[in-house]
């Protein structure tokens, strides 16, 4: 009888152990490091965010892609930067989007894009993703400074419209941004 007990105790440790080593020996990557198929270089992630309350959620609007309209650079609308891998706003993104701000206030016709870009690393899905958490945590300060949701919409050019082309921390630090453009 005593047999038998440490017999199945033996048995069950084994089993236990096994279970555990082959539940170890299965690792799956992080999804941050997945690469996908890569998109048609001139596939871009696009939310309309003109139909949206004023406290928008990153994730809150389906990302699309497709044809984007044609956008113009304007003296006025200075561009903010974004430190590695973050979205969220610093002090001086802050005060430049103040000053667009006070810009937008006095050019009340104007509707803006906020294009959100990345640097080279990630993948382009991630950048995709990225680069619209940017382009809504913008958005959503000048919105909160009282410029009007139904004027700014967002699109995101992931990483593939590098403002500096190389792959050095100066460029990369120059990639990650957003700009504001006006629809034509």
């Amino acid at each position: 009888m005593i047999r038998q007990i440490r017999a199945t105790i033996l048995l069950l440790a084994v089993l236990t152990i096994l279970t555990l080593l082959s539940a170890c020996s299965t690792k799956t990557a992080p999804e941050s490091t997945i690469n996908p198929p890569a998109p048609a270089p001139s596939a871009v992630a696009t939310t309309d965010l003109s139909q949206q309350p004023a406290a928008l959620g990153v994730g809150s609007q389906p990302v699309q892609s497709g044809p984007v309209a044609d956008h113009q650079a304007v003296a006025g609308l200075e561009r903010v930067h974004f430190p590695y891998n973050q979205f969220t706003l610093d002090e001086p993104a802050r005060v430049t989007l103040e000053q667009n701000a006070v810009f937008l206030r006095s050019n009340p016709t104007l509707k803006v894009v906020v294009e959100g870009h990345c640097d080279e690393r990630g993948s382009d899905e991630y950048n995709l993703a990225l680069g619209e958490r940017r382009a809504v945590a913008a958005r959503n300060y000048l919105v909160s400074l009282g410029i009007a949701g139904d004027r700014l919409t967002v699109i995101s050019y992931g990483e593939e419209q590098p403002l500096v082309a190389a792959s050095n921390e100066e460029a990369w630090a120059k990639n990650r941004r957003a700009e504001f453009k006006v629809a034509r």
